[in-house]
């Protein structure tokens, strides 16, 4: 239920940032089993009772590198840290894994993310999906 709550506040964040809204449907979802072990993980972060954060690892089939997905933080929580500390676990939980590259994507009307992204040493590169959302992407080497 945490994980949903969170889930339902992104989709609905999304929706009003971006020009053209947000519909789940058309996006690229990964499915639950791919972000639990041993594929991946999801991460709730909660306080007083209250879900106020998650973060995804979606293991991709080369058992290599897996992707970041659903990186989200309550208004209430910004400014705390709570997105790096989540990066933080999501990449230590990537190499525990045996992950040697992370991937993400992300909009660049998500000016908050895209900044973390490049403070955290995550570099631009071309395009590996065809998920209608995002226009900007990323790897990191672990």
């Amino acid at each position: 239920p945490a994980a949903l709550h969170c889930l339902g506040q992104y989709y609905g964040e999304l929706a009003r940032r971006f020009a053209r809204g947000f519909d789940v449907s058309l996006s690229c979802d990964p499915e639950a089993a791919d972000m639990m072990p041993p594929r991946g993980v999801f991460l709730v972060a909660v306080a007083e009772d209250m879900p106020i954060g998650c973060a995804g690892l979606k293991g991709r089939p080369d058992g290599t590198s897996a992707e970041v997905k659903r990186v989200w933080v309550a208004p209430s929580a910004r400014g705390l840290g709570l997105a790096r500390r989540m990066m933080d676990r999501i990449e230590d939980c990537a190499r525990a894994q045996g992950r040697a590259r992370l991937l993400l994507d992300t909009n660049s009307a998500l000016r908050e993310a895209v900044a973390l992204y490049r403070r955290l040493g995550w570099t631009a590169i071309a395009r590996f999906n065809d998920d209608p959302y995002p226009d900007l992407f990323f790897e990191k080497r672990l």
